[in-house]
C-alpha cells in the first residue's frame, strides 16, 4: 500500500517572528503594524475621539434542544493586524474594525458595581428602536468564583436594559431582573450570563443565558456535574415594549443534551435574506474549551433548524482554546463591497480557560482566557459565516491598554447615523465597564472605499 503525504503551505509572510520580536525589544513607539506578503510595514493611524424536559414529555412550544495575567509593559502595540491575504479587502476590514474597536476613543457608558477585578458589566447588545432610542441589555457581574458554587454569591447578579435618548452620550437603567426573578420551569437562576434584544412585530424579545439548578449532565458523563452547579440553557422573554419584559413569562428556548457541547449560552443574532439566525457559545461538560454555534429563529422566539455547534471552528495561535463568536456586521455596498453581501464576525479568544504561567524568556503578551478574553475579527460573504476567514490568524486584533488587556463581548450596531460599537475593556483596577465609540457613516465609507 502506498500511501500519500500532504502538507499544506503557509502563506509567506516573511521573517515574520523576526521582526515582531525587533519591534518588542526596542519598543518602538507605534500603535499598530500591520504586515503582508511584501514585507513591507504600514503604521495605520488610529481615530482620535471625537425548558430543559427529563421526564421525556413534550417540549412547550417555542423550544428547541439538541442531541489575572497583566498585561506586560513590554508590549509595544495595541493591535498587531494581519494583511496578508491576495487583495485590498482584508486591509480594508482590518483597517475598518480597528476604527470601530478604538481602544482609546471609547468612554465607559455602564460602570460596573464596583471598580475592581472581576466586576464588570456587559455581554450584551445594543439596539435601535422605531422612535430612535438606544437600548443596551448586559449583566452586572460580581468578584467570585464558579469552581467553588455561586447559588449564595452575587457572581452573575443582575440582567439589566439601558435607554439613551440623546445618541448613545447618556444612559439610564429602565428595567433590571434579579437571579431569582429569572427563575422558571426549567430551574432555579444560579448565575446570568450574555443576552441580547431583538425588536420583532408587535413587540420585543429578550434571550438570556443562565446557569440552572436541577438540570442534570447526561448520565455518561454525569460524575463529572461539581455538587451545586448546574447546566447553561438559553431562555427568552417576549413583551410588546421594553418595560413589559420585565413581567413577561420566561420560557425556555434553546439547550443542549451533547456532551461536546453541554452548556450553551452568550446569544446574538442577525439579519439574512433567509431569516434571523441566533450565535451562541457553547461549552464541553469539562469546560475545556469555547465554541460558536448557531441556529436558525426564522420565527418569534422559535428556534428551526438543526444547529451547527462549530460553525467557526477555534484557531490555531492565540484563539486555539476559544472562539466565541458575539457580533456579525453587515458592511455597507460601497467601492470593493458593492457587488456582494459581505460581512464581519468578531469574536473573543484565548490560549486556554485558565491563566498560565509564561516562560521567563517567552514574548511577554495577554494571552487570553476565561473571563479576560481578547478579541479578534473574521469576514464572509453572502451569509454564509461557516466560510468565514480570519483576519486575526496569528495574533489578537483587539487588546485593552489597560488591565489584563482583556477586550470582549464586541457588538456594532448599524444606523443611519453610523455606528455604534460597545465592549468590556480591561481599566487599570481591572475592572471591566462597558464602553462605546461611535464611527459616522461618512467615516466608515470612507475607509471602506480608500
Amino acid at each position: 500500500m502506498v500511501i500519500h503525504a500532504f502538507t499544506q503551505a503557509c502563506p509567506a509572510r516573511g521573517d515574520l517572528g523576526g521582526r515582531l520580536h525587533e519591534l518588542l525589544d526596542r519598543r518602538l513607539p507605534i500603535r499598530e503594524i500591520a504586515w503582508n506578503s511584501s514585507h513591507i510595514e504600514q503604521p495605520m493611524s488610529s481615530q482620535t475621539p471625537a425548558s430543559v424536559n427529563r421526564s421525556g414529555g413534550e417540549r412547550a412550544a417555542g423550544t428547541f434542544r439538541s442531541h489575572s495575567v497583566s498585561q506586560s509593559k513590554h508590549l509595544p502595540v495595541d493591535r498587531i493586524i494581519d494583511n496578508s491575504g491576495p487583495n485590498q479587502i482584508r486591509e480594508r476590514f482590518s483597517t475598518f474594525c480597528n476604527v470601530l474597536i478604538d481602544q482609546h476613543a471609547a468612554h465607559a457608558i455602564v460602570e460596573p458595581q464596583e471598580r475592581s477585578s472581576g466586576f464588570w458589566f456587559g455581554g450584551g447588545n445594543l439596539v435601535e428602536a422605531s422612535d430612535g432610542s438606544l437600548y443596551v441589555v448586559g449583566r452586572y457581574r460580581n468578584a467570585g468564583d464558579s469552581r467553588t458554587g455561586v447559588a449564595a454569591g452575587t457572581r452573575g447578579l443582575e440582567l439589566a436594559i439601558f435607554r439613551s435618548s440623546d445618541k448613545g452620550a447618556t444612559f439610564e437603567k429602565v428595567v433590571s431582573w434579579e437571579k431569582a426573578e429569572l427563575n422558571s420551569p426549567s430551574g432555579d437562576v444560579l448565575s446570568i450570563e450574555g443576552s441580547c434584544l431583538r425588536f420583532v412585530d408587535g413587540g420585543v424579545e429578550l434571550f438570556v443565558s443562565t446557569e440552572k439548578t436541577g438540570v442534570a449532565y447526561p448520565d455518561v458523563v454525569g460524575s463529572f456535574q461539581k455538587p451545586g452547579a448546574g447546566v447553561w440553557t438559553i431562555d427568552v422573554l417576549r413583551a410588546a415594549s421594553i418595560e413589559g419584559l420585565k413581567t413577561a413569562t420566561v420560557d425556555a428556548a434553546f439547550s443542549s443534551d451533547c456532551p461536546e457541547h453541554l452548556h450553551v449560552k452568550d446569544p446574538f443574532y442577525w439579519h439574512t435574506a433567509h431569516g434571523d439566525r441566533l450565535g451562541y457559545c457553547s461549552h464541553p461538560f469539562g469546560w475545556s474549551s469555547s465554541n460558536t454555534g448557531v441556529v436558525d429563529i426564522p420565527g418569534t422566539g422559535t428556534m428551526a433548524g438543526v444547529p451547527q455547534h462549530s460553525v467557526f471552528p477555534r484557531g490555531s495561535t492565540w484563539d486555539v482554546a476559544m472562539t466565541r463568536g458575539t457580533c456579525i456586521l453587515p458592511i455597507p455596498k460601497v467601492g470593493a463591497f458593492a457587488a456582494d453581501d459581505y460581512a464581519l464576525l468578531f469574536y473573543c479568544g484565548g490560549e486556554c480557560l485558565r491563566p498560565i504561567d509564561e516562560h521567563a524568556t517567552a514574548v511577554k503578551r495577554p494571552r487570553g482566557y476565561s473571563c479576560e478574553e481578547i478579541g479578534g475579527a473574521a469576514f464572509f460573504v453572502n451569509d454564509d459565516v461557516s466560510s468565514a476567514e480570519r483576519l486575526s490568524s496569528l495574533l489578537p486584533m483587539f487588546i485593552s491598554p489597560r488591565g489584563s488587556g482583556s477586550s470582549r463581548y464586541v457588538d456594532v450596531l448599524a444606523t443611519a447615523d453610523g455606528f455604534y460599537a460597545t465592549w468590556q475593556q480591561s481599566q487599570d483596577d481591572f475592572s471591566q465597564p462597558l464602553v462605546l465609540n461611535f464611527v459616522s457613516s461618512a467615516q466608515a465609507g470612507s475607509v471602506l472605499s480608500e
